[in-house]
């Protein structure tokens, strides 16, 4: 009820007569549905450049596979050649010891038969 003489809604009545609830929720509701979609769709936009990313360094880490079996092997010769009794071969063998480096023969030979 208005006062006519202030121009003010009395506090008998607490909510306007005009106000419906059911715009603001669906409102809400709207926004709510459209932050969870923008949510999904980055998250899977950055879960496909992640699998792009693990399959562009697969490559790159078969390389460095082959890089470390060749080394391995390069390491279980020279090994041999220092048990075998080459000078040089057992200063390098040494010095790879001294700087905390191990030569495992037995992993290169199985290497190099797969």
């Amino acid at each position: 009820m208005t006062d006519l003489s202030t121009g003010y809604r009395s506090s008998r009545s607490q909510r306007p007569e005009g106000i419906n609830p059911f715009l603001p929720l669906l409102l809400l509701s709207a926004a709510l549905v459209v932050w969870f979609g923008f949510q999904t769709y980055q998250l899977a936009s950055e879960s496909q450049q992640l699998t792009l990313l693990h399959a562009a360094q697969d490559a790159q880490v078969e390389a460095a596979g082959k890089v470390r079996a060749s080394l391995d092997t390069v390491a279980a010769a020279t090994a041999r050649l220092a048990d075998s009794g080459n000078v040089n071969a057992r200063i390098l063998v040494a010095e790879l010891r001294r700087r905390g480096i191990t030569i495992n023969p037995t992993a290169a030979t199985a290497a190099t038969l797969k």
